[in-house]
């Protein structure tokens, strides 16, 4: 396994780096967060550890860019620990957060779980989703319709990945909430209908079209 190390603070990207190779993984670094862009979207790594007070491109940016185009783990490092930082970079993509100073143990137990997660997930097994003319890339997280690209929020994509994993089978609000938000998500409970808006208007409105159907009292379902 391949992991990138995004972090300006020289002496900490090379401790980390050091406990890495001990515990057999191959890593790189990057001081900035235009270089650790430019590597994050190589294709080349299993994960990135990316810190959100970068010069340059700050690591909330970094991970903005990467979501359009990779659905790689990262993992958020950073001394900042109010719950709006931890917010907004899970809402951005993030798959787990930790914040300085960390124990290396815990960062290593974070590491893994995310590899395993990443290995045992739909997406990594079947890297192409599709209903009728609409198409996702998992892998490479892009939708087309027909010949067209779909431009969706990371939070758009997970959702209607969600639904079209499971095509035919009607998924509860609930069941969405948890698995695209997360358990312990603590926003509006209504968010998972806002999202499906988006995702209509961005796809069903455009080429008149209902991809997604609402079962009334119960939740949403993809169907042919």
């Amino acid at each position: 396994m391949k992991i990138l190390i995004v972090e300006d603070e020289e002496k900490l990207a090379r401790f980390v780096e050091l406990e890495l190779m001990h515990e057999g993984y191959e890593t790189s670094k990057a001081f900035d967060g235009r270089t650790g862009l430019d590597l994050a979207v190589s294709g080349e790594f299993d994960l990135v550890l990316l810190d959100i007070m970068l010069p340059g491109i700050n690591g909330i940016e970094v991970l903005r860019r990467i979501r359009k185009t990779s659905d790689i783990p990262v993992i958020l490092l950073t001394a900042r620990d109010s719950v709006m930082d931890k917010v907004s970079g899970l809402d951005t993509g993030a798959d787990d957060y930790i914040t300085k100073p960390f124990e290396i143990e815990e960062l290593l137990a974070r590491i893994r779980a995310s590899l395993r997660k990443k290995s045992s997930s739909p997406a990594s097994l079947s890297a192409q989703l599709s209903c009728g003319m609409l198409k996702m890339d998992t892998a490479s997280h892009i939708v087309n319709y027909g010949n067209d690209t779909v431009e969706l929020t990371n939070k758009e994509f997970k959702l209607l990945q969600k639904l079209l994993e499971n095509k035919s089978i009607v998924l509860s609000r609930e069941v969405l909430l948890e698995d695209v938000w997360g358990f312990d998500y603590m926003g509006e409970t209504n968010i998972v209908d806002v999202y499906i808006r988006y995702i209509r208007s961005k796809i069903d409105d455009i080429y008149n079209v209902k991809i997604i159907h609402t079962v009334r009292g119960v939740g949403y379902v993809i169907r042919e």
